[in-house]
């Protein structure tokens, strides 16, 4: 996008700066097909798709018939935001399509290349899908576009992962994620299609260790620019990492999100942020909610394993047992469904004293842990496999690989097993990795852990008081200011304003201060905050 100067040289100055309010007062002022193109542009990245859509849709009808070269990039933006923020390959596929036509009597490689990778992305054939990046990659080398190479190479990755060359696909999505974050590219869209397509890539394949890493590594990014992950579909997994790895005040946020981004989306893609969320319910002990979310998504393949472990948590054993045998053949080829169906089965047969069968399940998941070289899938199995043998060595390694992980609840739900298995022989010890995994659960909210680890380390003798209702004194001084100006009915502009201070921020802070004091809302936050000044 071009502009000699005013509103447009404003709003590209404000996009270049992640001024995205700037910019889209600055788009705003600007009615012409550059205005809307960059108006649509500020929208996405303060996460209104719908409106970013409807701009993108208007410059792209004016475009067409002024500028066929500017109509083609928007074109391959609506392929690829239609796949991610809305999972409507037919719709993408469309505009894949328009771009590849528009872009052949252009004599203009790089549009071509970009085009190529909007049409691979919408492929269902993944050898189709190769021959197309490919060729972007290709011809990125041979102008020396590095954006253009960067985002190539990492399509190439994950349409490697599709074909089953998963280390060769890796390879070159780290690759292309190092070259963007290292700042190659000149683009901010270069550092979310690679982050996107690494995510995603990396969550259906349970690589979850590689996503920690690059995760920590988008630190700086995101305090700048904001998350990254701005389809519906990639900040929902980001919100499941964050899950996995105890940092549940954002992952409250960020699912939050996912669901906002994915409201207008076809039910694929809610279900993935449903799913997560319910997941993330069930850590925190809310079995009943993670239920009621659940509900009109049971028949989405990312949700049955969560509704699995909704049932067992529900203390309904047979109900976990008889639904998972009946979704196991769907999960074919789905790696993290399958692992998790085939826990949940483990750990209900362990519930209703079919120690065999459980031990079964764990071998065949050590079978699946193998075959997709999965370091979480392995550690489950171990996990159940020493829980069905009493094995301490089982759970010892499974305890050292989920920390690895960085996946704390996993870790302490480990260490609790071992504890359970060791109190046959060496109590004291026992007791003491009961305290470690009773404090972890303390810490990160897991309120039905933390309660079932007290029971055990009162029953065996040992002091275990639990830590309650958290206080004030938990909160930073910030987030004290926050609760206080929401305990007055402030909404998050007006508190941002009044402590100098950005709505995203505000956000933030007001996910972290409900993580830490146990409330599911703002309005009991209210309610608290109210209630400890009397």
């Amino acid at each position: 996008m071009t502009g000699s100067g005013g509103p447009l040289e404003a709003g590209e100055r404000a996009l270049a700066a992640g001024d995205w309010l700037v910019a889209r007062d600055a788009f705003g002022a600007d009615e012409s097909a550059e205005g809307l193109s960059g108006l649509g542009t500020a929208y996405w990245w303060l996460g209104d798709v719908r409106a970013a859509f409807s701009c993108w849709e208007r410059a792209y009808a004016d475009f067409s018939r002024t500028d066929p070269a500017q109509a083609v990039q928007v074109a391959v933006g609506l392929s690829l935001l239609y796949v991610a923020n809305a999972g409507n390959r037919a719709v993408a596929r469309g505009w894949a399509a328009r771009a590849v036509r528009l872009a052949e009597p252009l004599d203009l490689p790089v549009l071509r290349a970009w085009a190529l990778l909007a049409k691979a992305d919408t492929e269902d054939d993944p050898a189709q899908a190769a021959v197309c990046a490919d060729e972007a990659h290709r011809i990125a080398l041979e102008v020396g576009d590095h954006d253009l190479e960067l985002c190539a190479l990492s399509m190439r990755g994950s349409v490697l992962i599709g074909l089953g060359q998963v280390e060769a696909g890796t390879a070159l999505l780290d690759e292309a994620m190092a070259g963007a974050l290292g700042g190659e590219g000149s683009s901010l869209d270069t550092v979310v299609f690679t982050s996107c397509q690494l995510m995603q890539c990396c969550v259906r394949g349970a690589d979850f260790s590689r996503v920690v890493q690059w995760s920590h590594s988008l630190d700086d990014f995101i305090a700048r620019y904001g998350c990254p992950y701005l389809h519906a579909a990639c900040r929902a997994s980001y919100g499941a990492v964050l899950v996995s790895t105890g940092d549940w005040a954002r992952a409250e946020n960020e699912l939050a999100a996912a669901a906002n981004l994915a409201r207008d989306s076809l039910p694929a893609v809610r279900a993935e942020a449903v799913a997560y969320l319910a997941d993330l319910r069930l850590a925190q002990g809310r079995a009943t909610e993670a239920r009621h979310l659940l509900e009109g998504f049971e028949d989405h393949l990312v949700v049955r394993p969560v509704l699995a472990a909704a049932y067992l948590a529900a203390g309904e054993a047979p109900t976990a047992i008889s639904f998972v045998l009946r979704q196991l053949d769907s999960t074919a080829g789905r790696y993290p469904e399958e692992a998790r169906l085939r826990e949940v089965l483990g750990d209900a047969y362990l519930a209703t004293g079919q120690v065999d069968a459980a031990r079964s399940e764990a071998k065949r998941l050590a079978e699946l842990g193998n075959r997709t070289d999965s370091l979480l899938i392995t550690a489950r199995a171990e996990r159940l496999l020493g829980r069905a043998t009493g094995a301490t060595a089982l759970l010892t390694s499974a305890q050292a690989r989920f920390s690895q992980l960085a996946m704390p609840l996993e870790a302490a739900r480990t260490r609790m097993a071992l504890a359970l298995v060791m109190t046959r022989e060496d109590p004291e010890p026992a007791a003491a990795e009961a305290r470690i995994a009773l404090a972890v659960f303390e810490d990160l909210g897991a309120s039905t852990d933390a309660n079932a680890a007290a029971a055990w380390l009162r029953s065996a003798g040992a002091a275990a008081a639990r830590v309650g209702a958290r206080s004030l004194g938990a909160l930073t001084k910030r987030e004290q200011d926050v609760l206080r100006l929401l305990a007055q009915g402030l909404p998050n502009p007006e508190i941002a304003e009044r402590l100098y201070i950005s709505r995203r921020t505000v956000e933030h802070h007001v996910a972290s201060l409900l993580a830490k004091l146990g409330l599911r809302n703002r309005t009991e936050a209210a309610a608290f905050a109210l209630h400890d000044q009397k």
